[in-house]
């Protein structure tokens, strides 16, 4: 058909070549009409400026080129393969303006040759399949399929697929265990919390944090753990507790260890080797950090757990007499990996998300108290004696708090900035007025008061400016309560004549809260005990301590502490470390006698003064 057509064209072509009384422009025209055979404007010149004996040339060499390109097999996938190939069966006697010719026109005479017929594949295949007898395979029952370790083959697969063994099947009581122990853990949790850990329940920011790391550690562990062999010991599970230790504690951590240990077992089919790894290395990771004072105990807890895995690893495998020595190699790396990528992640989280949720760190802390923070280096250079009076009572409580066991660390950074709303207008402060006069003297009491109690609001807005924590920024209100400002007080009833119903009492008191916390108590307690003690100047330890118990007493009557969870045995304790602290610092002192002139040293001065009397006179000028 395509022989017949290329005929066809060429004969037109001829026609059109030997037509005289055509312009050049109308024969190139009806060249281009040409349908099915879209011809370039060079091309068609070419055609017209050859010779007729060079023309039948071309025509010869089109035919037999279109004859030889489709005798092969051409599809529509592979149509312009196909043409790309034709104008390589052109014959190489020819110039090239007659090659270009018989390669455009063959080319456009190359088309699909070959279809697909659907039905006929079908038939065939069908035909193929019926042709194969079925091969049957019988597996008793406890047989094993495919070893572990071996490849898996087609035939082992369709086994899988017909015995239904490759889709997980998940039976409710799966389920129901599942969630039966998720809801044992999150009891023991929030017990724990209540009877333990009270400040963490009232601060949900905390909590949240601590639940969402919870929630992804478990979902990583429902991947890696079951069914896997390497990879449940690649699982950094301790980083949790390591988290959780530097911004809470170890008690909490410990626990936390422990549930972890609980989960991941269970996750594994209940393996005790898996339980025991991943408890025993978070819990020698959780004392090994302690308090997180500096960045290498990080590091050593990672050390630490990594020893303690490979513990573990050591002796659940020698004692089951397993010989792969490649294999627990590759355990014991991975208790290694997991101990180091374990501290890296506590500390990594505890820098990024302690300052995002709103965590106290004992790294926080540790900068905080250094004399050279702005905030505190400005306290000093604006109001020196404030400055001496918060390094005393920070002394105090730090002190108090670790004999009632608090946070001594938060307790004395809070008691250096406890005061620094004062640095707005430290000289209306009587420890900042030495060698100068009380302004308070020549101010009305209401006046007085609003200025002595501001210094909490501007100490709130400083704290907040320098961004220091929120469990800092409440030493700041804490520290005062609600308490009044007596002696102010009592001066407005004076000036009303004695009669208290003409004075507002609230406009003589703290903003407040009232503490809310052991630390922020015991800052109180030292803030109101070292002015005191500062002002009386007790003369032996009895009034000392006599002068301590009253403040304590005062605080306690005014209901100050009520809102705290000081018990009457901190209550003691914290006396008797203020009584051992303040007496080392104003006990009394001896009134040295000055010293009596002898007879002798009377001599001696005379005559030196004679001494020198007679020296001016010799070098002083004549008159």
């Amino acid at each position: 058909a395509q022989v017949a057509r290329a005929r066809q064209m060429l004969d037109f072509v001829r026609a059109v070549r030997a037509d005289p009384w055509a312009s050049a422009a109308e024969k190139i025209a009806a060249l281009q009409a040409i349908e099915g055979l879209s011809l370039s404007r060079t091309t068609i010149e070419q055609i017209l400026a050859q010779s007729n004996e060079s023309w039948g040339r071309v025509e010869a060499e089109t035919i037999t080129v279109t004859d030889l390109a489709m005798r092969r097999e051409i599809r529509d996938t592979n149509l312009a393969e196909s043409r790309a190939r034709t104008p390589a069966l052109v014959g190489t006697d020819l110039n090239d303006a007659q090659v270009q010719v018989v390669s455009a026109i063959a080319t456009a005479l190359t088309v699909p040759n070959s279809f697909y017929d659907e039905a006929a594949t079908n038939t065939a295949r069908e035909q193929a399949r019926a042709a194969v007898k079925d091969v049957m395979r019988t597996y008793e029952a406890g047989q094993v399929i495919v070893f572990e370790g071996t490849l898996v083959t087609e035939q082992d697969l369709e086994t899988l697929k017909n015995l239904d063994l490759l889709s997980s099947r998940l039976e409710w009581t799966s389920y129901l265990g599942n969630s039966l122990l998720a809801i044992l853990i999150t009891v023991i949790v929030i017990g724990y919390v209540r009877q333990f850990e009270p400040e963490l329940e009232k601060q949900p920011r905390q909590q949240l944090l601590f639940i969402l790391l919870a929630l992804g550690l478990t979902l990583i562990a429902q991947v890696t753990v079951p069914g896997r062999t390497v990879l449940p010991y690649l699982l950094p599970s301790a980083a949790l507790p390591i988290l959780i230790t530097a911004m809470v504690g170890p008690g909490l951590a410990a626990l936390t260890a422990l549930l972890l240990g609980v989960l991941i077992g269970t996750l594994a089919g209940g393996s005790l080797e898996l339980a025991t790894y991943t408890c025993v290395g978070s819990l020698v990771a959780v004392l090994a950090l302690g308090r997180a004072e500096r960045l290498s105990t990080f590091f050593r807890a990672g050390l630490y757990c990594a020893l303690a895995n490979i513990a573990v690893i050591m002796v659940f495998r020698l004692s089951s007499n397993n010989t792969d020595l490649l294999g627990i190699a590759t355990l014991m790396a991975s208790g290694i990996a997991v101990g180091l990528i374990s501290a890296t992640l506590g500390l990594g989280g505890l820098f990024t998300m302690g300052s995002l949720f709103d965590f106290t760190t004992t790294l926080q802390l540790l900068e905080l108290a250094r004399p050279t923070h702005p905030l505190l280096n400005q306290l000093l250079m604006q109001s020196t004696g404030t400055y001496h009076h918060t390094l005393m009572v920070a002394n105090l409580a730090e002190q108090a708090a670790e004999r009632i066991g608090a946070n001594a660390q938060l307790a004395r950074v809070g008691a250096l900035y406890h005061d620094v709303g004062k640095i707005a207008r430290p000289y209306m402060f009587v420890e900042n007025q030495i060698g100068r006069d009380n302004v308070h003297e020549r101010l009305d009491p209401l006046t007085s008061s609003e200025i002595l109690t501001s210094h909490v609001k501007d100490g709130i807005e400083l704290a907040r400016r320098y961004r220091l924590p929120s469990r800092v920024r409440a030493f700041i209100p804490e520290h005062h309560g609600t308490m009044r400002v007596s002696f102010l007080y009592q001066k407005a009833i004076e000036q009303a004549g004695g009669d208290a119903s003409l004075v507002d009492e609230s406009a003589f008191r703290y903003p407040g809260p009232k503490p809310q916390s052991k630390e922020t108590a015991l800052l109180m307690l030292a803030d109101g005990c070292e002015a005191t003690v500062r002002a009386n100047r007790p003369q032996n330890q009895e009034e000392l301590a006599q002068t301590i118990q009253h403040i304590i007493d005062a605080r306690l009557t005014d209901g100050q502490l009520d809102e705290c969870p000081l018990t009457l045995r901190d209550l003691k304790t914290i006396r008797a470390s203020f009584i051992h602290t303040l007496q080392g610092v104003f006990h009394p002192r001896i009134q040295y006698p000055e010293p009596k002139r002898t007879l002798k040293t009377a001599i001696e001065q005379r005559i030196v003064k004679e001494q020198n009397d007679q020296a001016r006179e010799r070098h002083q000028p004549a008159n």
